[in-house]
Order: structure tokens, then sequence, then C-alpha cells
């Protein structure tokens, strides 16, 4: 255990070291991200009535999370293959497992500033009143968790031309197509399907309910939905760090 948390301190330290002048410029992007489309999508409704107010400040983070966790990082983990460092990674004495603990707490530590800005502005914009309740924190680390080891899973499992190619899919159908900023019912009945078993409505759900504390309380299935994808996540990218060419 000791050589494992050394050998995590130490890869969380490189990756900080290795991409320390992206991270920044990932960090602002996001923040914009998160804050536009607060300001932004709020431009092209006539009228802003509390529901709606309530999407677009709760999906506001979820989006910024999916973007950074399935876009951002899945993206630069494929460029990392280009240049041949997944590779010098695997001929490292460190345990594969510090390697992804690493690689995840740098994108969680990266999606958290945007997710508070976005939803401050959120608050100040729409002049909401939250109820926060203590799940807050367990939902919005499920949703990154969630977002990142997909995303890691899609880099490590495919090329680097179809990783990106997929990131740039999610990002399209995660900010037009998903019942993130607006309810299920208007979406079609069978995209409403697929979105039953895709995890982005569970993510925004998440988020949503932690944050507002609903009467009949926080549902389990986005968690229970979230954890399945996690695991089916984390199992991918673990047997591809662990396969022997």
């Amino acid at each position: 255990m000791r050589h494992w948390f050394r050998s995590y301190l130490l890869l969380l330290r490189w990756s900080a070291i290795r991409l320390r002048y992206l991270l920044p410029m990932v960090l602002i992007v996001q923040i914009f991200l998160a804050v536009g489309i607060v300001v932004g999508f709020a431009f092209l409704l006539p009228a802003i009535d509390p529901a709606t107010a309530l999407y677009l400040s709760t999906g506001a983070p979820t989006l910024g999370l999916i973007t950074i966790g399935m876009v951002m990082a899945p993206q630069l983990v494929a460029q990392a293959k280009s240049e041949g460092t997944l590779a010098y990674n695997r001929t490292l004495p460190v345990p594969r497992t510090a390697v992804l603990a690493a690689d995840v707490t740098t994108w969680l530590v990266t999606g958290a500033p945007g997710l508070v800005l976005g939803l401050l502005t959120a608050v100040l914009r729409f002049d909401l009143s939250l109820r926060v309740s203590w799940w807050v924190l367990p939902a919005t680390l499920l949703v990154a968790l969630s977002a990142t080891t997909i995303g890691f899973a899609i880099a490590y499992a495919l090329s680097p031309a179809a990783t990106s190619v997929i990131s740039q899919v999610i990002v399209f159908v995660a900010l037009m197509f998903s019942p993130i900023n607006f309810p299920t019912d208007r979406l079609p009945g069978w995209l409403q399907a697929v979105h039953e078993v895709l995890p982005f409505q569970y993510m925004a759900q998440a988020v949503r309910e932690s944050l507002t504390s609903p009467p009949a309380g926080v549902s389990a299935l986005p968690f229970v939905v979230l954890g399945a994808w996690c695991a089916a996540g984390l199992a991918i990218t673990l047997r591809v760090m662990t396969r022997r060419d």
C-alpha cells in the first residue's frame, strides 16, 4: 500500500508537470463553457421560468464535467498514445491502478472550478434558491468519475483518430440531444429510450436532485446507473493498460 501511494503521488506530480502549460487552457475553456451555457442559452429563450432556470443552472456544470471527462481527457490520452507517452508509462515499475488514479485525479481537479463558477453564475443570473443536500459531493464526484473513466476507456481501447471523432460526437449529442438542459419528455420517444441506457440524463439528474433536494428525496437510480458505467469504464481501461502486446 505504501508503494502504491508513493507511486500515485509521484505520478500525480509528473502529470502536473507534463501538462502544466495545457491544463490552464483546459481550465479556462471549461469555465467559459459552464458560464456560457447559463448566459448564452438564456438568450435563445423568450422567457425563463423557474423550471427552465433550474435545468440550465444544473445542466451547465454537468455539461462542463462531461466535456472535461469525455472530450478533453480522452483527446489528450490519444495524443499521449501518438507521442509514445503511454507506452513509456507501461514500462514504469508502478501499479497500473496508480497511473490511472493519478490521471483521473488530474482531471477531477481541473473540472472543479468550472463546476463551481458555472453554478454561481446561474444562481446570480436567475436568482435561484437552491436546497443543497449532503448528496451533492458524492453526486458530483460520481458524475465526474463516470465521465472520466468512460472517456479513458474510449481513448485506451480505440485508435487516436477514432477517439477524436467519438469525443466530438459525444459533446454534440450531450449539448444538443440529451435531457441535460431540458426535460426528457421534450425528446421523441425513441430518443428517450436511448437515453434510458446512456449516462447523460442520469448525470444531470444526480446533480440536479442533489442541488434541489426534491420532496421525494434523491433518487438512487442515477447512482446505480452511473456506478455501472464507471465500473465498466474502469474495467476496460485497466484491461487495456495491463494487456501484453
